[in-house]
């Protein structure tokens, strides 16, 4: 039986930080994009509403800043190879977050077969936001549902793992899930909860098909 493994990023592959947070370190402007990050956590920011700010904010962003950004964030250790254990089981992985696609996709090279964020402009910035591309939780649901079909399976040959409010309504849908570090919203919906900077462990709180 093939599986498909569905990872949320900021806070679950990436440890006590978020892709936001680390494009702002390389800007310098962790205090500015923190009040954002804040501000979207209460619920006062919609996801475009503050992919909005963050572009504005962000005007001098590069790719190689990004590039950095992505090398020097606190990332579980092991990801790449539970990774290459799950795909030499046949089975699928997908990565699925809110954040910036043109940071998300670069998962791709760690074997994900698929990544997707949202919908952001090309960096440099010179465009403005897109609200049509920018992702919220039921996005997660709907891509989900989607590579499904790609893949011959169902919501039932799922395993998700996320730390927050965005994977609340994955967890709900698919049999199995893991809370990594995670707050209230996704604790009590979870089959299994991790904590700790290693998805080895996590992973193996799932076990074999």
């Amino acid at each position: 039986m093939s599986r498909l493994h569905v990872f949320d990023l900021d806070g679950t592959l990436i440890h006590g930080s978020a892709a936001a947070v680390e494009i702002a370190r390389q800007l310098g402007l962790e205090a500015e994009t923190g009040e954002l990050e804040r501000e979207f956590a209460a619920g006062r920011l919609t996801p475009s509403q503050f992919a909005e700010r963050a572009v504005a904010l962000w005007t001098e962003l590069t790719e190689a800043q990004v590039a950095a950004a992505f090398a020097g964030a606190p990332w579980l250790t092991g990801i790449e190879e539970v990774w290459a254990a799950i795909r030499a089981r046949g089975e699928r992985i997908a990565v699925i977050s809110l954040s910036p696609a043109f940071f998300v996709r670069r998962l791709l090279d760690w074997g994900a077969d698929a990544a997707h964020g949202s919908r952001w402009p090309s960096v440099p910035f010179r465009e403005r936001v897109d609200p049509a591309g920018i992702l919220d939780a039921s996005a997660k649901v709907r891509i989900t549902d989607a590579l499904c079909a790609q893949y011959g399976l169902g919501r039932a040959d799922c395993v998700a793992y996320g730390d927050s409010m965005s994977d609340a309504e994955l967890f709900k849908v698919v049999p199995v899930s893991v809370a990594v570090n995670a707050d209230h919203h996704v604790q009590h919906v979870a089959t299994h909860s991790y904590r700790g900077t290693d998805l080895r462990e996590a992973h193996a709180l799932v076990g074999a098909p």
